[in-house]
């Protein structure tokens, strides 16, 4: 069904659909770690009832939480998760997969593969309906009697900062939207409420004025005090981290003098995107970025997840200790000890699709691993001395070198024990590689530490590995369930997942890391070496803290080290290369980069190419490290954005659909 606010016939019957609405986000809430929403309210059925008293005002508030689209990791509801093919799953489920069908070009306005413009009947929320919770929350909830000011104050902050979100979330999907500002009159026509979508500017300026309102109110807390209760309410660090988000977005080359849309013209005959570029935009980002992170810094509850916060109980060598580190720092199973989250959404992707099998089954296959990573993906990570391997001096070095060979078998040896199994064969490419490679990913050979039932942390050299040739326990669970490419997303999977037996694997919980630490440094990184004429020593300190956490040196010695191009990090092109690079690797499979490339309007470079993995039907080695295409990934002007639905341009004639579609 079509959202409302967009085909108003009867406003009395929707006030009623709207009311239920409410309910039903109560009774369907699933927002991670929201363990403060857990209570339902019973038979309430009007408006005035769900602002009655503080108790149901919290679940009228639960229900704004609720509609903001949930479950980041979910690759039916996000688009990021497979869209630009960082990752993929095989032919046999693609098409039932939807951000796999996003990458693929099968979405059409006619029939959208992942909809958020309106209501679709398959349990799946318009952000609008969730916006107009949000306005009706804050047209109410002055009204609630017993409700202490300073709660009253936070919970306006927060149902301001999820109707400043969730507009800016459509901008991401859409472009250009029709920001709901208000809820819309109450009347019997349609006069005053079929819109029109915004320039792209205003649509921004008024999610920037939001965040503004909630920041200078001070009514969030800089972090949640009671976490068996809160956990996943916004705080005052999330609205600092929002703000700096939205601002990297608007300075960024898609919304910024983006003359590829030059066509692209609103109902007054005025360009949608601005045709000039701004630089000032850059500083502003930067500016924000700062604060945000100054936030953290004062109020000490934010920082990198490092290896003194990675609680073992047997000692472990530095480069295991610091590639678990390096896993916990994304999926640590209790986000409430992770200082690195600022806010988590929903749970990932299912860790049975995640999760190779590590030993031979004598019943039905514990996990099915098809989530798969392409190769074009797993050349994005570093060499071992912290610069990309079609860099590396060590790499290029000879007409017989590493690079040019890196697709080739070699035998694993005393160097390389530690992260492929000694006296096995893998690729090439596998070797020599810096530690969040080995964090990162799992692959024929390689070494899996923990999540095994009988793997003592104290055995870390004789920890199990994946088998992933044909015929091979890794390789296919059945004719459909298998991976398509011979790599593994380790670091998606909860270091306390577990088979706990051969037969059966139980996966530990994970909250999406939507916000986290490390993206705030590169989004202050990116801000300011675009807002300034050359880098300095102020972009390479938040790019540095990142690396320095993964065991790398700092980008200048790393380049005047072990690369021809010493000078890269010194100019403003080379530094954003290498700040676009950093994002790739260390925010792999967090469902970012599917809107880097696209603000920074690399996709069309990036997204044009053969999608490429392993020969993985091949039994030998030799076979099975043949280069092997399992798509064809094709991008164009049209797919930065998602159609908005046919049957909103036919109820709203002032609608104007996105170009391509």
């Amino acid at each position: 069904m079509n959202y409302e606010f967009f085909q108003f016939k009867n406003m009395k019957r929707i006030n009623m659909k709207l009311t239920r609405l409410f309910v039903l986000g109560i009774i369907l809430l699933t927002l991670a770690s929201c363990d403060y929403l857990d209570i339902v309210p019973e038979n309430v059925y009007t408006i005035d009832d769900m602002f009655a008293d503080r108790y149901v005002a919290e679940k009228s508030l639960a229900t704004c939480y609720w509609a903001f689209p949930r479950t980041h990791g979910d690759w039916n509801t996000n688009p990021a998760i497979l869209g630009s093919m960082e990752a993929i799953v095989n032919r046999d489920h693609r098409s039932s997969m939807n951000s796999m069908r996003i990458a693929l070009g099968e979405s059409s306005a006619t029939s959208p593969v992942i909809n958020y413009w309106n209501e679709r009947g398959d349990g799946t929320r318009s952000v609008y309906a969730g916006i107009r919770d949000c306005n009706t929350f804050l047209d109410n909830i002055e009204g609630v009697a017993d409700l202490p000011r300073i709660e009253k104050d936070r919970m306006i902050a927060e149902a301001k900062l999820l109707k400043a979100y969730m507009h800016f979330r459509m901008i991401c999907f859409y472009g250009p939207i029709c920001p709901l500002r208000t809820s819309p009159p109450v009347d019997e026509s349609t006069v005053g409420v079929q819109v029109y979508r915004e320039k792209i500017d205003d649509c921004f300026l008024y999610v920037l004025d939001l965040m503004d309102e909630v920041i200078e109110s001070e009514a969030l807390p800089p972090i949640i005090a009671n976490p068996q209760t809160e956990l996943g309410r916004f705080t005052q660090t999330a609205a600092y981290f929002i703000k700096a988000k939205a601002l990297v977005y608007w300075a960024s080359p898609l919304f910024n003098g983006n003359t590829d849309y030059n066509d692209f013209i609103d109902h007054n005959g005025e360009h949608f995107f601005n045709q000039t570029y701004n630089p000032d935009r850059w500083t502003q980002a930067a500016e924000a970025c700062k604060q945000a992170i100054a936030y953290c810094e004062e109020n000490g509850f934010h920082r990198l997840f490092d290896t003194a916060d990675f609680v073992i109980t047997q000692p472990l060598s530095p480069e295991y200790l610091r590639m678990e580190t390096l896993r916990c720092a994304v999926a640590n199973g209790n986000p409430r000890l992770n200082m690195e989250l600022i806010w988590g959404n929903g749970g990932g992707t299912s860790p049975w699709d995640m999760m190779p099998v590590l030993q031979p089954y004598t019943q039905n296959p514990p996990t099915g691993g098809r989530y798969s990573v392409p190769l074009q993906t797993v050349e994005w990570f570093y060499s071992s001395n912290g610069v990309p391997i079609e860099e590396d001096r060590d790499w290029l070095n000879g007409e017989d070198s590493k690079y040019i060979n890196r697709f080739k078998p070699r035998r694993s040896d005393e160097a390389h024990k530690k992260y492929i199994q000694l006296g096995e064969e893998s690729a090439s490419m596998n070797f020599d590689r810096e530690l969040r490679f080995y964090s990162s990913l799992s692959f024929d050979r390689g070494k899996w530490y923990g999540n095994a039932f009988n793997n003592s942390p104290a055995d870390e050299l004789d920890c199990l590995y994946p088998k992933a040739r044909y015929g091979e326990y890794s390789n296919r669970q059945s004719a459909t369930v298998y991976n398509a490419t011979g790599y593994w997303p380790k670091k998606l999977l909860n270091f306390h997942s577990l088979f706990s037996d051969v037969n059966s694997f139980s996966s530990g919980y994970m909250s999406w890391p939507d916000m986290r630490y490390a993206n705030l440094l590169l989004y202050a990184a990116e801000a300011l070496n675009e807002s300034k004429a050359q880098p300095d020593n102020e972009v390479y300190q938040y790019i540095d803290q990142v690396r320095k956490r993964a065991g790398l040196e700092g980008v200048t010695d790393s380049w005047s080290k072990y690369t021809e191009n010493a000078s890269k990090p010194t100019t403003k092109s080379g530094m954003r290369a290498i700040i676009q690079r950093e994002r790739k690797i260390e925010l792999a499979f967090e469902g970012q980069y599917h809107w880097d490339c696209r603000r920074w309007k690399t996709a069309p470079a990036e997204l044009n190419r053969p999608i490429e993995g392993w020969t993985v039907s091949e039994a030998d080695a030799e076979a099975y490290y043949q280069v092997f295409t399992v798509y064809t990934q094709k991008f164009s002007l049209r797919d930065y954005f998602l159609p908005i639905p046919e049957s909103d341009i036919i109820n709203n004639p002032r609608l104007i659909q996105n170009p391509g579609y």
